[in-house]
């Protein structure tokens, strides 16, 4: 059986999947916000379980659904195991405003008193076994101390620092590396897990994240700012796909990327390493454009042309006005092609 998993993305929902990765041998790993964004995660891996032809476990963690997407989840569910993919469903979750879902679904799990991590670790235990270590587990504890705010609890503090190691750990973008990023957050979580024994641990941690983000980001253990390692680290992942992210505009070649973010230093670190481009486009969640580039293309004329945007020639910015709305690289890049087709 294969673990197809979707958790939320923050501590809970990450240390959730840190549980599930240590019981399943191939496994499938997303990560969703809440919104529009856990129904498109949904029917992807509903697609994938439907094109894998493989039985499947279907995991949700520290999410909560609402009737339509849960009514949606039972319909295809029913679907896959009908043509012979036998698939199980199954939701941990500790948010109140899932009750009445919870009321009405078997697979539907809610229990406010703990956090997803703990729930996510006591379902694995009674159902596969025992698998974690001592520290793992007394990291569990941290992370439901800190999720459900039990500050009298004597790993609250630790807690705490991991809530931040996670929200503040965004350098490997998820849209467009999805595995690199999973990747990341587990290689934070077993770090930490180091310090939770040690005195002072939350203090001992907190003064570590630095060095830890830059040890996973490090390709060649050479000096560097954390800003510098995190673009290099992307330019790389961005340049073994680089053919399939490129766009063209005008006879110029661009490399378009979405809710990278912060792309001076990036763009300027691909830009110099794959000279064959022109110019670098970033388009966020909200369809607002950050365009780059090393004096072989006008940035500024294009962003006025396609964005009603402005700025310098090497430096630009607008707004995508007919931008939908998508969570899918791909939708975003058919998206622009297709605007720079009609502009022409």
């Amino acid at each position: 059986m294969k673990l197809f998993h979707l958790s939320h993305i923050d501590l809970d929902g990450y240390s959730c999947q840190f549980i599930s990765n240590k019981y399943f041998d191939e496994s499938v790993f997303y990560n969703s916000n809440y919104g529009d964004e856990i129904t498109f995660m949904l029917e992807h891996i509903l697609s994938l379980i439907n094109s894998q032809q493989q039985d499947a476990l279907l995991l949700i963690t520290d999410l909560n659904l609402n009737f339509d997407q849960c009514k949606m989840l039972e319909e295809e569910i029913a679907t896959l195991n009908s043509k012979g993919i036998k698939t199980k469903l199954q939701l941990l979750d500790h948010h109140k405003s899932g009750q009445s879902c919870a009321n009405t679904y078997g697979w539907y799990f809610l229990d406010n008193a703990r956090s997803a991590t703990k729930i996510t670790y006591d379902w694995f235990e009674q159902n596969y076994g025992q698998k974690m270590s001592k520290d793992e587990i007394k990291f569990i504890n941290a992370v439901n101390a800190a999720d459900i705010w039990l500050e009298n609890d004597e790993l609250f503090e630790f807690g705490k620092v991991g809530l931040n190691l996670i929200s503040g750990s965004k350098e490997v973008n998820r849209y467009m590396f999805n595995q690199n990023s999973f990747d990341y957050y587990m290689f934070l979580i077993d770090k930490a897990i180091e310090y939770v024994n040690q005195d002072s641990s939350h203090i001992r941690l907190d003064d570590a994240i630095h060095s830890i983000k830059k040890e996973f980001l490090s390709i060649d253990n050479t000096p560097n700012t954390l800003e510098n390692l995190k673009s290099i680290y992307l330019t790389n992942l961005l340049t073994t796909k680089k053919s399939e992210l490129s766009i063209e505009y005008k006879g110029y070649i661009g490399l378009l990327t979405f809710a990278i973010g912060n792309t001076s230093v990036l763009a300027n670190q691909f830009l110099r390493a794959n000279p064959e481009f022109d110019f670098f486009m970033d388009v966020t969640l909200r369809g607002k454009i950050s365009l780059r580039a090393k004096n072989k293309a006008d940035v500024s004329a294009i962003s006025k042309e396609l964005f009603n945007g402005g700025g310098h020639a090497n430096a630009a910015g607008g707004k995508f006005d007919k931008f939908k709305s998508s969570f899918d690289y791909f939708d975003v890049k058919t998206q622009i092609q297709e605007h720079i087709l009609s502009s022409i």
